[in-house]
């Protein structure tokens, strides 16, 4: 089956076993690299993952990883895209790829 993700909040629904293209929305934090920061838990964790699935329903979070910037990156699973999203110190979601 697919994805029963939203493409209106601008998740891409996919065809299990056909590729998708990489894409990137909004802002990525200055000097990001994948599997930098620090994992957080927590109120937290919980307050950027509410504001991660309110922009694009339809994954699973597996974790809350803290940046350098002081900006966080929600790990974000079981679409084809986006598999980061980033939320400021605000828990506003300023991103995603």
């Amino acid at each position: 089956g697919g994805s029963a993700a939203s493409t209106a909040a601008g998740v891409v629904p996919f065809t299990r076993g056909a590729p998708s293209t990489a894409k990137k929305a909004g802002t990525i934090p200055t000097g990001y690299t994948e599997g930098s920061g620090t994992i957080v838990t927590g109120k937290t964790a919980d307050t950027a993952t509410e504001a991660a699935l309110a922009a694009y329903p339809g994954g699973v979070v597996d974790r809350v990883v803290k940046l350098a910037t002081g900006q966080y990156e929600v790990h974000y699973i079981g679409v084809n895209w986006p598999h980061h999203i980033f939320v400021t110190t605000t828990f506003t979601v300023l991103g995603a790829d």
